[in-house]
């Protein structure tokens, strides 16, 4: 319009023709007008929610805005705009009167895992005619977590306790049924778990100590290298981790999640926050890493069922799977992976697909038949 203006002026006055002149000041009087609405900004109030804030890959969350006019004049149409992850949503918001009030809802689409930081809300006004356009940013920053896909897995029943009761310890928690030793009788203690052969023997009052059982672990771990994945195989493998941290939550069963680099998770919830954002590294040392990464565990008297989530294994990988299998009550191993296995180590539960969703199928069918 300011172009316009300009030229119809400049080529009036040179053509000697007062029309085009007129014409070019009424541009410029339009212009002026649309700023000077642009000058007086609607008053508005601005609360924004986003709901749930963390979202699983594929699914999308939902934004609420509630603008409510607190300024003395009608305000213009509005255009609300958001942006997760580089992509923008703009959303319109209707003319509003003196003290009125609008609650519009919106879908913010979550299609790739990752951490999000939504910034302020941008709240966009314009003139009557369109001219000019101006963005007000309101509301502080919000944090959206997208976790990656889960798919429904079954755990193998080798990872369960070795015997009735299941193992014990002396820092289990009291309380429980199965029995771990003898102890002097404290005040308060159940009279009933009085140990009357032990305490004639003795000379002292003595009690069974009965404690929660040691249920195994379910300890998954993560091949975060650069080198094992090729493609976009890394993100199947990052699925596959979930799914095996979410099926031991499932059934009940403490977990741990690694990786082969120096981080660890556990629990569900910041298991899957970790993989929101879990990245592949190029100083990782992968799977050759894994004896130090696992020197803890394999100390330990409680009984740990390991599962390990790698792409393509080779023959030494194979073989230190083999070496380390005695020590743990059961070794899976799921190659994400788009070539056949070179080397199936022995007494590994060892599953290859291309996908996780193939691997869910092929995984359940071997577990489950």
């Amino acid at each position: 319009m300011a172009c316009t203006a300009v030229a119809l002026v400049a080529l009036g006055a040179g053509a000697d023709y007062p029309e085009l002149v007129t014409l070019g000041l009424a541009a410029a009087a339009t212009l002026l007008l649309a700023a000077a609405w642009m000058v007086a900004a609607p008053r508005l109030t601005v609360v924004r929610e986003v709901r749930p804030h963390r979202v699983f890959e594929g699914s999308a969350a939902q934004g609420t805005l509630t603008v409510t006019n607190i300024g003395r004049r009608r305000s213009p149409p509005l255009l609300v705009t958001e942006t997760v992850g580089g992509h923008r949503t703009t959303v319109p918001v209707p003319a509003l009167a003196t003290g009125e009030g609008c609650t519009v809802g919106y879908a913010l689409p979550a299609t790739t895992r990752g951490r999000y930081l939504i910034p302020p809300v941008e709240l966009g006004h314009s003139d009557p005619l369109r001219l000019l356009q101006r963005g007000h940013r309101r509301g502080g920053e919000l944090v959206v977590h997208v976790y990656p896909r889960v798919h429904p897995l079954a755990l193998i029943g080798a990872g369960g306790p070795q015997d009735a009761e299941g193992p014990t310890n002396s820092n289990a928690a009291l309380g429980g049924a199965a029995f771990h030793s003898l102890r002097e009788y404290v005040p308060g203690d159940d009279w009933r778990r009085i140990h009357w052969g032990a305490t004639a023997r003795t000379g002292t009052v003595m009690a069974r100590q009965v404690v929660v059982p040691d249920e195994p672990r379910q300890l998954v771990v993560l091949d975060t290298s650069a080198a094992a994945y090729p493609g976009a195989l890394f993100e199947d493998a990052v699925r596959v981790a979930a799914s095996f941290c979410v099926a031991a939550e499932t059934t009940g069963l403490p977990f741990q999640l690694r990786t082969t680099g120096a981080l660890e998770r556990e629990s569900s919830g910041p298991a899957l926050e970790f993989l929101s954002t879990v990245e592949r590294g190029r100083a990782d040392r992968g799977l050759a890493a894994l004896p130090g990464r696992l020197r803890d565990v394999v100390s330990d008297t409680q009984g740990v069922a390991l599962t390990v989530i790698t792409g393509r294994v080779d023959a030494e990988i194979a073989q230190l799977l083999m070496l380390l299998r005695p020590r743990f009550l059961s070794i899976s191993l799921a190659q994400l992976t788009t070539a056949a296995p070179v080397t199936r180590p022995r007494g590994v539960l060892a599953v290859a697909a291309p996908t996780s969703d193939q691997f869910a199928l092929n995984w359940n069918r071997l577990v489950l038949r």
